[in-house]
């Protein structure tokens, strides 16, 4: 976890540190206090820049591109191709599909957030708690878990067997909603990035699942539907909310209607029980709208 010190925070942010310290006591801006310090995880605080982006009253907006970005999921890109919404995709991660989106550049982002002090909250609404002109749209609640080898030949059961037995842990890029997860779960079982053995960082699940096929890795964090597609073994962690962000002008024009009139279709379950590890019954409803 990438931690800025209150010197360091005030000068990424362009703000004097009263400033700063005015915001901490306020309970405005994310923080910890670690021996009588004030750290402020990075990717905490671009995610609330993020969520605290507006524009001024009657500046034009551009359109966005037909883009759906932020995480990837095999069941959401099918879903997007069969709908017939024209719609592409771009997964790079939660964060910065977030990034992309409060720039004007995407017409939704779908995330799966996580809080990095491993409170176990719905960080999806937590963090667009501030936003404007934005809409929330569940996709589904996926199941994540460890992938293993076939058989699971290390025997591992936790991220303390991980750890344990010395396992190389396949990773995913900074603000990936999986490798959030992995480090909210490091942090719940008492454990840190720097205990692992780190593999090859992977920009998807299924990049995880090949890097484990190949022997590049032991174990990664991932959903049970990519270990179903590959073969692989499966550990559960949790099940998770997996979410779409858009605006409502866009949520209401044809792309997307099509896409989210498209889950609410019996073909959409059908591929989800094909898949495994979804919960789709939710799809399509609003969890947040300011």
């Amino acid at each position: 976890m990438n931690l800025l010190t209150t010197n360091e925070a005030a000068t990424y942010l362009r703000l004097k540190e009263r400033k700063l310290y005015e915001l901490v006591a306020a309970g405005a801006i994310p923080c910890t206090k670690v021996t009588g310090r004030w750290l402020f995880p990075k990717a905490e605080l671009d995610r609330w820049l993020a969520a605290n982006l507006v524009r001024p009253e009657g500046l034009p907006t551009a359109e966005p591109l037909p883009i759906v970005g932020g995480s990837h999921d095999p069941l959401l890109e099918w879903a997007l191709r069969e709908s017939g919404s024209g719609l592409a995709t771009l997964p790079e991660g939660s964060e910065r599909g977030l990034e992309r989106f409060a720039a004007g550049e995407l017409i939704a982002a779908a995330i799966h957030l996580h809080a990095l002090d491993g409170r176990e909250i719905d960080a999806n609404v937590e963090t667009l708690q501030d936003a404007q002109d934005i809409v929330l749209i569940a996709f589904a609640r996926r199941e994540q878990g460890l992938l293993t080898a076939p058989g699971n030949p290390k025997g591992l059961t936790s991220l303390a067997d991980v750890v344990a037995r010395k396992a190389r842990l396949a990773l995913r890029p900074k603000g990936a909603g999986a490798q959030l997860l992995l480090l909210a779960c490091l942090r719940r079982a008492g454990l840190s990035l720097d205990q692992v053995v780190a593999g090859p960082v992977c920009p998807t699940g299924p990049d995880i699942a090949q890097a484990i096929r190949a022997e590049r890795a032991d174990v990664g964090m991932a959903t049970r539907s990519v270990a179903n597609a590959a073969g692989l073994g499966f550990i559960p962690v949790l099940w998770e909310r997996f979410d779409l962000v858009m605006r409502p002008r866009d949520y209401f024009r044809p792309p997307l209607q099509r896409f989210v009139g498209f889950l609410r279709l019996p073909s959409l379950a059908a591929r989800a029980t094909e898949f495994g590890g979804y919960d789709i019954a939710d799809a399509g409803r609003v969890r947040y709208a300011p």
